[in-house]
């Protein structure tokens, strides 16, 4: 058993914290949410006073927070865990955020002392639920070995792509795919109905042809289509359309910054913006199926 600080329990981080309690870890957790917190007690979580709080005596510290300003609050300054934690405790930011963000706090980290990884994760709630995610790592190899036998509590794969930072770029990379996925799925899935096509029998078609992508089988957009996924539920739960224009937002600007050419990525940001503009930036981000021309 090891004593885990949790600080971020969301959609995501929730599940994810409830599934190390599952394994026999000690988990003390925080969020700014009131029925998060009485979520993860219930389950036998036991809820911190604040975010320095989850840091005492902990083995393991794991992150899961929305963005690169709140893991630069939470983790620099003169309140911030690497001000206030034990350097023996191992660093796990789970959040996706900017590639230099997570370079930058891994540096001021080990600075302090500090062992620190990125890991950002893919496989969204229902992955987050089954502890099936995958892990996309960035940092030193022994610090990544250090903390597999935690991530493997939550996840299926973990993979490690290289130095610190290097899970935020893999991330980067494969959400801004995953938003590009789901607006051609929405695309091909109206047309389809427009022409007076039964959704899920052009699905079922779809996924056995080229046309095959995770969103299709895994993540249907369509109403009606398949059970248990976001669009089934009114497009609640699961990650938010703010969530992924934030994601395309980091791929563009990365790419931008290194001269790459991403027009797909750009023209994704813009149509997510379009449809977060019109009040959905809090559905799910499937909910780009109703996106109005």
């Amino acid at each position: 058993m090891m004593k885990i600080g949790f600080i971020g329990l969301g959609n995501m981080g929730l599940p994810m914290a409830l599934n190390l309690l599952k394994a026999g870890h000690q988990v003390s957790g925080f969020d700014l949410a009131k029925g998060q917190l009485d979520a993860f007690a219930t389950a036998g979580g036991i809820v911190a006073a604040n975010a320095n709080d989850t840091a005492k005596d902990a083995d393991v510290l794991i992150s899961m927070l929305p963005a690169s300003r709140h893991v630069e609050g939470l983790y620099l300054g003169d309140t911030g865990l690497l001000a206030n934690a034990n350097p023996k405790t191992l660093l796990i930011d789970c959040s996706t955020i900017s590639p230099k963000v997570a370079q930058a706090v891994a540096a001021a980290a080990k600075a302090k002392g500090f062992v620190m990884i990125d890991a950002p994760v893919s496989g969204g709630t229902a992955g987050a639920q089954a502890g099936t995610l995958t892990f996309m790592v960035g940092g030193d190899t022994g610090a990544v070995e250090c903390a597999r036998p935690v991530l493997e509590k939550m996840g299926k794969n973990i993979f490690h792509a290289g130095a610190n930072g290097a899970g935020q770029t893999v991330k980067v990379c494969n959400n801004m795919l995953l938003g590009i996925q789901m607006l051609g799925t929405s695309e091909a899935l109206r047309l389809g109905i427009a022409n007076g096509l039964d959704p899920k029998v052009l699905s079922d078609i779809m996924t056995k042809s080229s046309g095959r992508n995770w969103a299709l089988e895994l993540y249907n957009p369509c109403p009606g289509v398949m059970e248990n996924v976001p669009s089934s539920k009114g497009y609640a739960g699961g990650f938010g359309v703010d969530l992924m224009l934030k994601d395309l937002g980091l791929a563009v600007e990365n790419a931008e910054n290194l001269d790459a050419s991403v027009p797909l990525g750009k023209l994704a940001q813009q149509l997510y913006e379009t449809h977060s503009k019109a009040g959905n930036g809090q559905l799910d981000f499937s909910s780009v199926f109703n996106l109005k021309k």
